[in-house]
Parts: structure tokens; C-alpha cells; sequence
């Protein structure tokens, strides 16, 4: 008998392994559905082999890349404290007019590259997020411990280590030469946290997460998420009618879930509906607290996104947000509104800097991860149409018609 039970788990797929420890649980992504997408690849299915692949290249990659931490940047916050987190407004330039450029004045949608490279935290903690979250999912998909250590390592580094961590606040984000040190607009800067909380769960499943590096990460973002709810910024940002709103909502959520916190999530998700979708989407759709920016159809992108984010989460604890339907605004009005854009011969009415084939692929491919993540056969019929086949998102967000 134990010889055919040891059999039985050498050919068992990887994610039953996972549901027989009953532990098989994503806060961001459906786990059921990445399983599949496994099984898949294990059987030789070439559709998401492309995926794969590139997920793989940038994994091995990643492998010999960090540990990064927030001493690595030349500038200091405001408080002397080089483990604060510090970044600089991105739509802000010096002003043309002042011999010191103080202070400094916006050109919305255009980025300032003094406000990127190493001076700042941003470009280091996005490669952090990016690399914890490629070694995390090639971990998932092959299976290869190498992958997990690397995690593991970069996140104590950033999150653990005392020496080394980044302070749990952003009180120095997105600052303004000559106006302030920090503003509640940088706490978008790190909607990422929920590619740390898949890493963890990840890793977690099959006990590739040593105890210290766990509890250490989870007080770092017990912390955050307290100073995210109770900070003059994070209070400010929660009451923002656009995207910073939304993403808000959903950083505050993914921490919650994963957590324990099933009962404050939800009481969250309850005040979406009324509180953002009603408030940020017209009868016809539209979202024009995004459309007044100078990347329109981006910024309803990344709101909408968001928006449908909240209504996965809520469809885990029983808040139905998709099917809730309004006169004065709806999620499914808002995607009826940007369909047709779809379509290269329809012209974008509203203002949009930068390439507009790649902001019709961006929209694209959220119908596609919409379609998936709350089971919208019409938007999945889209997936046909995308461009990049190794997008890693080609694994995260299948759909199964």
C-alpha cells in the first residue's frame, strides 16, 4: 500500500499534490486555472509553450540579478533615513521660467527621466517586484527549487533584514522639488505588492518558504497594510475618485485576504459599488476622471482594471460587483464603452500620447485577463487576437471555452 501511494503522488500532477495538502489558495490569480495551464505544458500543449519559454529566459535571468535593496539608491528622503522609500513625482519638471526650477511644474503624461534611474527607489523596486514575481511562477511551472531560494533571498533583503529592508511606509513617494517631500499619489507605485503576496503563497504550497523569511515578510506587510489605513497619505489616497482610488482599494484588499482578514475585505468590497463604480463610470460608460488625462485609453485601462480586480476578489467572499448593475454607471457598461475601440478602424475620440497600437493591445489584453478571471466567454474569443503569444500573462490569465 505505501508503495502505491508513493507512485501515485511521482505521477500526480503538481497542483493535486497541492489541493490533497488543502492548501491550494492564490489571493491574485485562480489557481485552478494556472493548475490546468501546468498540466498543459506537462502534456506537451504547445499553445502556452511560447509563454513558457520566455517566463523561463527571464527567470534564468533573474537568477543572477539582486539582491536589491533600498540603500542602493544615490538620494536620501527627507528624514536621513536611507531605508525610507523615495521617489519623485513622474509628470513634474523643473520650472523653464526659475533660475532654480523650484518648484517644480506638471506635464501630465509626459515622464521626466530625472525622476527615474538611481537616484530613487522606483526603478530597483520594480526590478524586485518583476524578478520575485518571473522566479515565483517558473518555480510554479517547473517545478525547480532554484527559482524558490532566489525568491526567498530577495525578499529578505528587501523585506526582512534589518540592515537592509525597506522602511513599511511610503511617506517619501512621489515627491515635488520646491512644493513637498512625499504625496498619498506615490502609494500607486506599489500595486505590485500583490506579485509579493502570489510569491508567497506560492512558495508556502510546497514548503519552499523558510519560517523566518515568512514572518518577517508578513509583519512587513501587516505594517504596511496598517500604515496604508491609517496615514494623512494612505486616508488621502482612499478618498481619490479615480485610479489611485481603485488601486488603492485593491492593494488594501489583496493584503487583507491574504492575511486572514476575510471579514475587513469584505466590508471593503461592500463600499465599491457605490463608492468608485458608481462614482468613476457614466450611464454611457464612460470614465471621464480618466479620459481628461492626456493617455485617455490608458488610464481607463488601468481603472477598469483595477475595478475588475476588486470584482474577483468579491466574488471570493460573495460581494457580486461584475452582475450589480446601475442608471448612473456599471462595470459592464464601461467595457461596453471601449469595445469598439478595438476595432483600428474607430478612431480614439479623447486625447492619448504615445503609440496607439500598443494602447489597443493593452486593451485588449485586459478583456482577455477580464474574460478569465470572472469567466466572460465573449471577452475570452478575444485572446485569438493578441499579438505577443510569450506574454507570461498568456499562463496567468487562460481561458477555457
Amino acid at each position: 500500500m505505501p508503495r502505491k501511494t508513493t507512485l501515485y503522488f511521482l505521477v500526480l500532477p503538481l497542483y493535486l499534490v497541492f489541493l490533497v495538502q488543502g492548501n491550494a489558495q492564490l489571493t491574485n490569480l485562480d489557481f485552478e486555472k494556472l493548475a490546468k495551464v501546468k498540466t498543459a505544458l506537462e502534456h506537451g500543449d504547445v499553445h502556452y509553450l511560447p509563454a513558457y519559454k520566455r517566463l523561463i529566459r527571464e527567470a534564468d535571468k533573474a537568477l543572477d540579478e539582486g539582491p536589491f535593496s533600498v540603500l542602493q539608491k544615490k538620494m536620501v528622503a527627507a528624514s536621513g533615513d536611507k531605508q525610507d522609500y523615495l521617489s519623485l513625482a513622474p509628470y513634474w519638471w523643473p520650472d523653464p521660467e526659475k533660475e532654480n526650477g523650484l518648484p517644480w511644474i506638471r506635464k501630465d503624461g509626459i515622464v521626466n527621466p530625472m525622476t527615474k534611474g538611481d537616484n530613487v527607489d522606483d526603478p530597483i523596486k520594480d526590478k524586485m517586484i518583476n524578478n520575485v514575481k518571473v522566479l515565483s511562477l517558473a518555480y510554479f511551472f517547473s517545478g525547480k527549487k532554484m527559482y524558490a531560494k532566489k525568491v526567498q533571498k530577495l525578499l529578505q533583503v528587501w523585506f526582512v533584514d534589518l540592515d537592509t529592508r525597506m522602511n513599511p511606509n511610503l511617506n517619501y513617494a512621489q515627491g515635488i522639488p520646491g512644493k513637498n517631500d512625499g504625496r498619498g499619489f506615490g502609494i500607486i507605485e506599489f500595486s505590485g505588492i500583490s506579485h509579493v503576496i502570489t510569491a508567497l503563497e506560492i512558495l508556502g504550497m510546497q514548503n519552499q518558504l523558510d519560517l523566518m523569511v515568512e514572518k518577517g515578510v508578513r509583519k512587513w506587510l501587516k505594517d504596511y497594510l496598517v500604515w496604508l489605513q491609517t496615514s494623512e497619505f494612505g486616508v488621502f489616497e482612499k478618498t481619490r475618485n479615480n485610479n489611485h482610488g481603485s488601486l488603492y482599494d485593491v492593494q488594501v484588499v489583496s493584503l487583507l485576504l491574504y492575511l486572514g482578514k476575510e471579514k475587513e475585505a469584505q466590508l471593503v468590497l461592500n463600499t465599491v459599488f457605490e463608492q468608485r463604480i458608481k462614482h468613476q463610470i457614466e450611464p454611457d460608460g464612460s470614465q471621464p476622471h480618466e479620459l481628461k488625462r492626456t493617455k485617455g485609453l490608458t488610464y481607463s485601462i488601468l481603472n477598469l482594471s483595477a475595478l475588475t480586480k476588486l470584482a474577483f476578489y468579491g466574488r471570493k467572499l460573495g460581494v457580486e460587483l461584475w452582475e450589480q448593475s446601475s442608471e448612473e454607471g456599471d462595470l459592464q457598461k464601461a467595457y461596453d464603452f471601449l469595445y469598439p475601440y478595438l476595432d483600428e478602424t474607430i478612431s480614439w475620440p479623447y486625447e492619448q500620447l504615445g503609440d496607439m497600437g500598443s494602447a489597443r493591445e493593452r486593451l485588449r489584453r485586459m478583456y482577455v485577463t477580464s474574460g478569465s478571471l470572472l469567466n466572460v466567454p465573449l471577452y475570452c474569443k478575444l485572446a485569438s487576437g493578441l499579438e505577443r503569444t510569450d506574454d507570461v500573462r498568456q499562463l496567468l490569465y487562460p481561458c477555457f471555452l
